[in-house]
């Protein structure tokens, strides 16, 4: 392990060491890699895990707990088994749970656009009001960033902290721009940090008083159950703390089975308040005949209950452990000391979050790239892909094998390594 911090070296030194790091660079090269990290993808190993799924139905029986023939029209909010199965995640009632199609972020989306066109219930659309802006809390989750960009709607980067956003920050915008109408937040294991919201961040939330009475807070809670290092998480609920604070009908949950079962194939739910979901209904009549039920049926057979989720996810965890083990491994080996990154070690959701010193992250994703190590976009996770420092890489660890990922994290910290060098030999 290198323990000199590359800042101290001297410039023969910072030349020397930067040609042995490129020949061994160009031997990765010359190996012509082909390793994916560019997105938080499920392993086939995790994939396995949810085969049986794909027989579970059979016969003639398509017909669910409560009586409901699975293949036929209807049942616009989910079978009740399903609802009842995202509620008990979530720790609310069945009534609040609507069930969609296999991608929350479609929900999502589905919703921003109707709230553009449509506005919240018994509010008026927010494209006619003038210009939308969200507040994105930043590193995040680049697909929220995508959607606002598809309808228009300016972003406003909100720094994060280790309880979350920064809260002072948050409550100051919203009280004076009645023109912010949304908020992105992933309050456990955040995208891409890992950051658990703190107690007191969640009753902030819920208590915000903003400008705009017609703004809504988008929860999404993919990871609430993705822990693979020591019990579930628990913050407050966010429904009730609403409710305590007078703005019941501000958040909008969202989670999905989408890394839980199969990644192309899962269920996906939102919640909200029972006035919110009542409005949600009236446009789903319009909108569909009907969800996919036998997706939901199969994830009713094939788990059972909230016990039979659980014990799924502690098998997945078995198998994100050692992967995100591998990575944390290879940092510390290589790059502690060096005074050139810093990481987060996260016990549990998708990603490793991974900082270079300033103007470093662009060069270490192409010559990973070039090395045959595709990783996401530099800048990927904040608004308009523009990371203001140049700095922070998102590392997706599930999807390769263990042996991939060592190989993979030795080609990155070169890469790291490297860029780092020319960087401060250039200063």
């Amino acid at each position: 392990m290198e323990s000199k911090n590359y800042a101290t070296l001297s410039k023969t030194a910072k030349e020397t060491k930067l040609s042995d790091l490129k020949e061994s660079y160009n031997a990765y090269v010359n190996k012509k890699l082909k390793l994916d990290m560019s997105r938080g993808k499920p392993g086939e190993d995790q994939l396995a895990l949810s085969g049986d799924m794909l027989t579970i139905l059979h016969g003639d029986d398509y017909t669910s707990p409560g009586g409901i023939d699975c293949r036929n029209y209807g049942g616009l909010e989910g079978i009740p088994e399903m609802k009842g199965m995202f509620a008990d995640i979530l720790d609310i009632s069945p009534e609040e749970v609507i069930v969609g199609g296999n991608s929350s972020l479609a929900m999502m989306f589905d919703n921003v656009a109707v709230n553009m066109s449509h506005g919240v219930r018994d509010g008026e659309p927010w494209m006619l009001q003038g210009k939308v802006k969200f507040l994105c809390p930043a590193p995040g989750y680049d697909r929220h960033f995508t959607i606002c960009e598809y309808f228009h709607i300016k972003m406003i980067p909100v720094p994060m902290t280790p309880d979350g956003p920064d809260m002072d920050t948050v409550e100051e915008l919203l009280a004076s721009d009645p023109m912010i109408k949304g908020m992105w937040c992933v309050p456990v294991f955040s995208n891409p940090e890992g950051i658990i919201y703190s107690d007191e961040t969640v009753r902030r939330l819920a208590a915000l008083k903003p400008a705009a009475a017609d703004f809504r807070l988008y929860w999404d809670n993919a990871y609430c159950i993705h822990h693979f290092n020591g019990p579930r998480p628990v913050i407050p609920n966010i429904l009730r703390e609403c409710e305590k604070a007078g703005n019941p009908h501000m958040p909008l949950i969202f989670t999905s089975f989408s890394k839980i079962s199969m990644a192309g194939a899962g269920v996906a739910a939102m919640a909200s308040s029972l006035s919110n979901c009542e409005y949600i209904r009236q446009r789903f009549f319009v909108q569909t005949i009907g969800p996919d039920k036998l997706s939901q049926l199969r994830h009713v057979r094939f788990f059972k209950n909230y016990d039979g989720v659980m014990e799924h996810m502690s098998k997945m965890a078995a198998i994100l452990r050692p992967k995100f083990a591998a990575v944390r491994d290879k940092l510390t080996e290589e790059l502690e000391g060096l005074g050139i990154a810093v990481w987060n070690n996260p016990d549990g959701g998708y990603f490793v979050s991974f900082n270079t010193i300033d103007g470093c992250a662009k060069r270490t994703v192409a010559l990973c790239k070039e090395a045959g190590v595709v990783m996401t976009g530099a800048g990927a996770t904040f608004p308009n892909g523009k990371d203001p420092r140049d700095r922070n890489i998102r590392i997706a660890p599930t999807y390769p094998s263990v042996t991939e990922l060592q190989t993979a994290m030795e080609v990155f910290c070169l890469a790291v390594k490297i860029a780092a060098l020319e960087k401060l030999s250039a200063q």
